[in-house]
């Protein structure tokens, strides 16, 4: 589990916020810090198994400012039209302090004038990937990747070592948990 100042991010969003801190190394201080802040104590896991308290992106949150009444956002990657008031992108200094904090969890951030504010974590209202776990729950279908049972392995079907029929398959691994993508010739 990650230490009380870490925060949990999809590798998605950690990814993301890898790119910010490339494309803009000399962004204001408070927003670099929190940026660095946030990578460097990041505990990075796949999607599927990002706990549904844990905000990420585009997950709507309820959070408070110090002692402040609860506001309810969705935290999203910038800023788009029309949404005016109900997303809070990871470009503003709040949205980036979310990102990654499980319900309860508070960051603290520099303002403009210098005081410090506490954002807290109240309750992750809608998590995407929890979303998408109970879809795929009701359909009845598991979410299979390599490191979960029931993924797709591999199974070698000629070894270079070996000799082999000219008319045998020459392809050395093919996926073998039902793998059905007729190609681009089907379309």
């Amino acid at each position: 589990m990650p230490a009380i100042d870490g925060c949990q991010l999809t590798t998605k969003d950690y990814t993301i916020l890898e790119v910010m801190r490339e494309r803009h190394p000399t962004r204001d201080g408070t927003f670099s810090t929190i940026l660095q802040r946030k990578i460097s104590s990041a505990f990075v896991m796949f999607r599927e198994d990002i706990p549904a308290n844990v905000v990420t992106l585009s997950s709507r949150v309820a959070y408070r400012v110090n002692d402040g009444p609860a506001e309810t956002r969705i935290v999203a990657h910038d800023q788009m039209r029309g949404l005016v008031g109900m997303l809070l992108p990871i470009t503003n200094p709040r949205g980036l302090a979310l990102l990654g904090l499980a319900e309860g969890q508070s960051m603290s951030i520099p303002t403009s004038d210098g005081s410090l504010e506490t954002l807290t974590v109240h309750e992750v209202v809608y998590l995407p990937e929890a979303a998408r776990r109970e879809r795929l729950k009701l359909a009845g279908v598991a979410e299979p990747g390599p490191w979960r049972p029931g993924g797709p392995r591999l199974r070698v079907v000629h070894r270079s070592g070996e000799p082999h029929n000219e008319g045998q398959n020459k392809v050395a691994a093919a996926f073998d948990a039902g793998f059905d993508d007729p190609g681009p010739s089907a379309a």
